[in-house]
Order: C-alpha cells, then structure tokens, then sequence
C-alpha cells in the first residue's frame, strides 16, 4: 500500500481550511442579516426600530423596555453576550421585568422552526439567538 505524499497531505488540508474560513465568512455575513431581520420582526415593536425603547407598543407595557444600544455601557463598557442571549432565548429571567413580559424567544424560534419542518428546530433556535446577539452588539452606542 502506498501512502500519499506528504505534500498532498498538506494541499488537502490547507484547501479544507480555506473552505472552512470561506463558510465562516459567508455565515457571519449571513447572521448579521438574519439578526437585523429577527430584531425588526419580533423586537422593535417594544424596543423600538433603532433599539432604544420606544416601540409603538412601549407605551401599553408596564415596565418600559430598556434601550438596548446602551448594553454594553449598563455592563461596565462590556457586551456581555451570554447574559443577553439567555436574556432572549429565555434562561435568564430578568428581575426589573417583575413578570416575563418579554416573550421566551428561544421557545418562539423553535416553534417556528419545527412548523417549517426544519431538522433540529431546537439547534436551530439557538442559532437564531446568536445571529439577534451579534446585531444588538452591533448597534451599541459608543
């Protein structure tokens, strides 16, 4: 039996890495779209369209959603990205929020996801969480 060559080794695993690195590039960019749309369908009507809290619904709730451009000053200048996306996907009930006002999203994204007949609607969900906490990094004010 003849072993490969150890140059072709190393061919195949530089081209792999560079697919891996192409797909990383093209998901982030996908996210990123996926979360500014998840924000603008199921956040803004509380929080606002620019995320500051003043959705046309704010009004009717009884504790005002916060601006959410201002995490990441709230948190010491840090964006505590696990604290906001068990925040969303619901694993961190918020005390301020006395009742859970703010729906269990995570639960909302699975659920829309197995109606879609989508394979692991539950890994999925989470994904949907991340790509929302990557978009409300991106609209921390300075």
């Amino acid at each position: 039996m003849t072993r490969p060559r150890a140059g072709c080794t190393r061919s195949a695993l530089l081209v792999g890495v560079a697919l891996a690195a192409a797909l990383g590039c093209v998901d982030r960019e996908t996210r990123a779209v996926a979360g500014a749309d998840l924000y603008q369908r199921h956040c803004a009507a509380c929080h606002g369209a620019d995320g500051r809290g003043g959705g046309p619904v704010a009004a009717s709730l009884e504790t005002p959603p916060p601006d959410l451009t201002t995490l990441a000053r709230r948190s010491g200048g840090r964006f505590d990205e696990s604290a906001v996306m068990a925040t969303i996907d619901g694993r961190r009930l918020v005390a301020a929020h006395g009742p859970r006002d703010m729906p269990v999203w995570g639960a909302v994204f699975e659920s829309e996801h197995a109606a879609e007949r989508e394979p692991m609607p539950a890994y999925t969900s989470l994904l949907d969480s991340r790509a929302l906490t990557d978009y409300l990094r991106s609209i921390q004010a300075e």
